[in-house]
């Protein structure tokens, strides 16, 4: 199992890449301050380190460069900051990438992925198989019999989430704080909006409504 150090001091976003970096099979630990990022490193081995930028007591540049001093391995750096002198400061210590305040949890758990199979591959495969949809985590393809599917980017997301826990509900909070992001504030009708045209695409029934609830992959039958 892969071990992401999370270094982050908003307790909801710990909570929030916590849930869904463990749900996605990696051991995680927390830290939320610069220093006890440090003494959390130093200490245990870790296979990524996700950053966020504005740290107390020491921010996520002073703390990247200490990780650099003595090992390289792959740092993935959140920032609510998008502007060119940043991100090139931090590209100038050699951080792997960067994911900007409000992220996607589905985008950030690929370039999670992409990145550790870069720094030593993690022997898994890339695709999802689903009756007879096969959907491609690299090329972001997706096929039904041998056709291929022209999803949107939201589109896309919604399914890999079905598809990748078979069986379990997801509530319409819980989708849009997943693919829309922690602190978005709009209507919730928007996740059945997209599940209405992903189903139109689909043309079959894939993902099923669990009223009262929210929505889930349909039972795969023989």
């Amino acid at each position: 199992m892969r071990k992401i150090l999370i270094v982050e001091d908003e307790p909801d976003i710990q909570e929030l890449l916590c849930t869904y970096l463990r749900e996605a099979g990696y051991e995680t630990a927390v830290a939320g301050d610069g220093i006890a990022a440090l003494h959390l490193f130093q200490s245990q081995v870790f296979d990524l380190v996700l950053l966020d930028l504005m740290l107390p007591k020491l921010d996520g540049f002073a703390v990247c460069e200490r990780i650099r001093q003595q090992s390289q391995v792959p740092v993935l750096m959140l920032t609510a900051l998008d502007g060119e002198t940043q991100q090139l400061r931090g590209f100038g210590l050699d951080i792997d990438d960067y994911v900007t305040k409000p992220f996607s949890m589905p985008v950030l758990l690929e370039k999670i992925r992409v990145i550790l199979r870069r720094s030593g591959g993690t022997g898994e495969d890339t695709c999802l198989h689903y009756r007879d949809l096969t959907v491609d985590l690299d090329t972001r393809e997706v096929c039904q019999d041998g056709r291929t599917l022209e999803l949107t980017a939201r589109e896309f997301e919604l399914l890999c989430t079905f598809l990748a826990a078979p069986g379990r509900v997801f509530t319409r909070e819980m989708l849009l704080a997943k693919l829309w992001g922690y602190d978005f504030y709009g209507d919730e009708r928007v996740v059945d909006s997209h599940i209405k045209n992903l189903r139109r695409k689909l043309e079959r029934d894939y993902i099923e409504t669990v009223r009262g609830v929210g929505y889930r992959a349909a039972k795969q039958t023989r």
